[in-house]
């Protein structure tokens, strides 16, 4: 018993899609890549991951510095890489963003992003003793643990967030409540955790974690602290957890795995990492197809891609161009989850973009 849906490949034709509704397990469609999806016919093969690359938060980001620059001009400042990925951050660079590390950088009385990964309350501080104009596009799935820091600490408990020292998000989190915040990275670092009140204690992470060593993070801990609360809903956000199950799909029958993403993109870092625990035999991660060594395909007949949550199809399409050309010409896409979730602008930017649009309208007609 198959459910049959339309499909497209790195927007080529339109193909067959099947899932078993018994057992709900992966669909994959062949066909020989030339840009969309053909017939079957050579041996050594693509499993092409789906879900994978943008997520709603990075489609989100990038779109509003996309906005911005349209409707206020150049420049428009982003705090930060806007996602973590070189080929967006030059892409939006060449239509006048200008990417800073602090808000001090910024020009007084100018327009600035904030990044997807979030920022600490003193940042929104010292944008407006600089007079800014602020656009926030945190992911509203990192906002939701921003919420989740500021609750429990106004609630008396002692959080342990699991996270990446330094990390853009983590730092925006722990800015929330920095008194009641401990940072945890992994299970040795559990072993030798002490707080003030584990009877009082809660847990919350990063969203872009393997879901499999946050979970050893958190056993760790509870090991440690019986009483330990888990926060009232996943804090690893949907898109990091669907990539990661689509690379353990397609690494199990894998040579070799590529990963497309940058090396500060901590989920696509998570998915090479993955992958090898999945099964493959080997794991790369490249910032674009240029990185590709021939050398690690020696003897391959499968090989696995897939692209981290803040990465465009076009580099993933530009990847199987050059598998191609060294003969994996037929791909098969392995779908494990079918992802609609799509985020709203930042407020503020839909109430410009709603005032320019009237504006327009009312010079149209007069």
């Amino acid at each position: 018993r198959l459910q049959r849906h339309g499909m497209r490949v790195g927007g080529g034709r339109r193909g067959v899609r099947e899932r078993c509704l018994l057992c709900d397990r992966a669909v994959i469609t062949a066909g020989t890549y030339d840009g969309g999806m053909t017939t079957i016919d050579g041996q050594r093969k693509i499993l092409l991951a789906a879900p994978r690359g943008y997520c709603a938060g990075v489609d989100r980001a990038v779109v509003t510095v996309e906005k911005a620059l349209d409707l206020y001009g150049a420049p428009v400042y982003v705090r930060k890489q806007i996602v973590h990925n070189k080929h967006v951050v030059e892409t939006l660079e060449k239509r006048g963003a200008i990417f800073v590390d602090e808000v001090e950088e910024v020009p007084e009385g100018s327009t600035v992003v904030f990044s997807a990964h979030g920022v600490a309350p003193e940042v929104h501080t010292q944008a407006a003793e600089r007079q800014l104009k602020t656009i926030d596009a945190t992911c509203p799935l990192v906002t939701k643990v921003h919420s989740e820091a500021k609750r429990f600490a106004s609630e008396g408990y002692d959080i342990i967030l699991i996270g990446h020292d330094g990390h853009e998000e983590v730092v925006g989190t722990m800015g929330e409540a920095p008194g009641a915040i401990t940072l945890v990275e992994d299970p040795a670092s559990a072993a030798d955790l002490e707080v003030e009140n584990p009877d009082k204690l809660v847990w919350l992470s990063q969203t872009t974690l393997s879901v499999d060593e946050t979970m050893q993070t958190v056993n760790a801990l509870q090991g440690r602290f019986p009483d330990l609360m888990s926060p009232p809903s996943d804090d690893i956000c949907y898109a990091t957890q669907n990539r990661q199950v689509a690379v353990k799909e397609i690494a199990r029958g894998s040579d070799v795995v590529i990963v497309v993403g940058s090396g500060n993109s901590s989920n696509s870092v998570r998915l090479v990492e993955v992958a090898l625990e999945a099964g493959a035999g080997s794991a790369y991660r490249v910032d674009s197809a240029q990185e590709i060594d021939s050398t690690w395909f020696d003897g391959a007949t499968t090989v696995g891609v897939t692209s981290g949550a803040s990465v465009p199809d076009v580099l993933v399409n530009d990847v199987l161009d050059s598998l191609k050309e060294l003969g994996f010409g037929t791909v098969e896409e392995v779908t494990t989850a079918e992802e609609t979730l799509v985020f709203a602008l930042p407020p503020e930017l839909r109430r410009d973009l709603k005032a320019a649009s009237a504006e327009a309208s009312a010079n149209a007609s007069s």
